[in-house]
């Protein structure tokens, strides 16, 4: 991470929206993003999926992003070659559900429900259209997967979530609010079902302990008792699920 303290500007009023800049070397789009609590221009690469980010502080300007960039490109150039690379979800080649590698095939026909058969994803539509058909049954498969789990064991504590959704988190993969609503990484159902039943238990836990003390722990085990190899599988290969790209 390179960190620079930019001249004394007036003090930043509200963040606003995500720009980009284009670097020739390396070639990369610099997401730009624009905080009103930055004091210095930060450059960092995400060790989950590889994305480059450059954070200003608020009044600071595109130009002085650039340069800033342009002074760091040889760090950014290592940082991105150590980055995991991206899989590209695409109709003929492999991506995993529910732990499994299976190839993602189209059917060119216009109509047709997705369904798993002889190791294939099978889709409707043009090949083009694959990725976009595969991601919808991805998230469905997660949501039906992940509420039934998530009440099974709420249900097991005495106690029901108010809501359930679904995101793309790259921070967590699961979180509990104070009012019960439950929120889940999609991302879970490229992952073992051991593990997503994990996460689901984990979060379950948070709807009687809001924290991660002993107390917490103690009532995971006794939801499930052989949670440690699961957590674990998650720490050591979760970064990887977000390298596919729908």
């Amino acid at each position: 991470m390179k960190l620079f303290r930019p001249p004394a500007a007036p003090a930043p009023t509200a963040a606003i929206a995500p720009e980009v800049i284009r670097l020739t070397q390396p070639p990369v789009a610099l997401k730009v993003r624009r905080s009103a609590r930055a004091r210095r221009f930060t450059l960092s690469v995400s060790r989950i999926d590889g994305t480059p980010l450059l954070t200003l502080p608020a009044a600071a300007t595109l130009a002085e992003g650039r340069e800033f960039a342009l002074r760091h490109a040889e760090w950014l150039a290592s940082a991105l070659a150590r980055a995991p690379a991206p899989r590209e979800v695409r109709a003929g080649a492999p991506l995993p559900i529910a732990g499994r590698m299976v190839e993602l095939a189209s059917t060119g026909a216009p109509r047709g429900a997705p369904r798993l058969e002889d190791g294939r994803l099978v889709v409707s539509g043009r090949p083009e259209d694959a990725p976009r058909r595969a991601l919808a049954y991805v998230k469905d498969c997660a949501r039906k997967a992940l509420v039934p789990a998530a009440h099974n064991y709420a249900a097991k504590l005495g106690k029901a979530p108010s809501s359930i959704t679904f995101r793309d988190t790259r921070s967590r993969w699961g979180s509990c609010s104070s009012d019960g609503s439950l929120s889940f990484s999609w991302r879970l159902i490229l992952a073992p079902p051991e593990v997503l039943d994990y996460v689901a238990a984990h979060e379950a836990a948070h709807l009687v302990e809001m924290n991660h003390a002993p107390q917490f722990w103690a009532v995971v085990e006794g939801l499930m008792p052989d949670w440690r190899p699961r957590r674990d599988w998650l720490r050591d290969n979760g970064a990887g699920l977000h390298r596919w790209r729908f």
